[in-house]
């Protein structure tokens, strides 16, 4: 029976179960405790690591042979920076402050909380918001925002993002498909490209605030998003998770990537926080926070608990229904918790506004 065995990024075809224990006993002697490497059922195997456009061993590394972009790496022209980059810095130069949205993983209310954060800090009209959906292949925010089967228009100035209000602008790939059921069928660099397209070509005027909403996880759309944000200021990221470890897990994933590519972390958000009985107000835990949720994690690793939102059924309704919860239900106690952690969001961009003027 034909095996199938990788070995420094090269695919050995091995015939005879002896030449698989003979490579198996290589691989065990052979660099088990490099850094490289991944211990599998008592194994070790070298990992298939790229090294990354931007390193000198791009193009050159054994783990790169085989690759089909092995020439373009090894010539350099990948280390040049993407011109894009400047265009980007030049057109959100007048955007004061930038939040991303991030998520370890899918179904925590990531869209539901970037929407409310958008509809809440447009409540001041002094400000002017956006709201930038780069989820190409979940886009959400058309519905949660009550904007399906809108279009975008385009000017002399680039594209127009749809307004729900005269300060509040949302930019999504829900308004380019010909309905909600369609399908982005997309590999990362079609999708990177659409996200450097909304950056760059969307007239967004001076904005108070732009939040992006991201896909859950630590893709391609996120190493870009970073990437093209890399020469505006940032603010940073709220992090948003369940109680649940399941979920815990995926978001200290999500916290290892902010720290990596250098993305502050304003905090964390809690959602589906128990569930407050509209009748007796009594808390009950519908998702236990069973290794001590989003407060203990925070605590382990230093990070601010911007708060925690309960569950409640007039959320789902009204994202349904494309409605702001904030004003639909605005004595709720997790319309209160909204308020909570928006004024900490808000708190941390002027603090950090501040900071940079004294450094300066």
């Amino acid at each position: 029976m034909k095996e199938m065995l990788f070995k420094h990024g090269l695919v050995f075809n091995i015939m005879h179960q002896n030449w698989v224990q003979i490579m198996f006993r290589v691989l065990i002697s052979y660099r088990c405790l490099d850094k490289d490497s991944i211990l599998i059922t008592g194994l070790c195997f070298p990992l298939l690591g790229c090294p990354g456009t931007e390193s000198e061993q791009a193009g050159k590394s054994a783990s790169c042979q085989g690759c089909p972009n092995q020439k373009l790496c090894a010539s350099g022209a990948t280390k040049a920076p993407d011109p894009a980059i400047a265009e980007i810095g030049i057109k959100l130069s007048t955007v004061k402050h930038k939040i991303l949205v991030l998520s370890g993983k899918g179904g925590v209310g990531k869209s539901t909380f970037s929407a409310h954060l958008a509809h809440a800090l447009a409540s001041d009209t002094t400000k002017e918001v956006a709201l930038l959906d780069v989820d190409i292949c979940g886009p959400s925010i058309p519905r949660i925002m009550g904007l399906e089967g809108e279009q975008v228009h385009q000017s002399g100035s680039g594209w127009s993002p749809v307004y729900v209000e005269d300060n509040l602008a949302v930019m999504s790939i829900g308004f380019l498909l010909g309905s909600p059921d369609d399908a982005v069928i997309w590999r990362g660099p079609k999708k990177n490209g659409m996200i450097k397209q909304f950056l760059r070509d969307v007239d967004w005027g001076e904005l108070d605030y732009l939040i992006v909403d991201t896909p859950p996880g630590t893709s391609d759309e996120h190493l870009s998003i970073v990437q093209y944000l890399s020469s505006t200021h940032v603010d940073g990221a709220v992090i948003i998770t369940t109680p649940q470890e399941v979920s815990l897990q995926d978001v200290r994933k999500e916290i290892r990537f902010c720290k990596k590519v250098k993305l502050p972390i304003i905090g964390v958000v809690e959602n589906m926080s128990g569930f407050v009985c509209p009748k007796c107000k009594n808390t009950s835990q519908i998702f236990p926070p069973t290794s001590g949720g989003a407060e203990k994690m925070c605590a382990d690793l230093n990070l601010p608990l911007l708060g925690k939102v309960p569950l409640d059924p007039r959320i789902a309704r009204s994202c349904d229904e494309g409605k702001s919860f904030l004003s639909e239900v605005p004595d709720s106690p997790a319309a209160q918790a909204y308020q909570r952690i928006v004024q900490s969001i808000q708190d941390y961009c002027s603090n950090r506004v501040t900071e940079e003027q004294s450094a300066t």
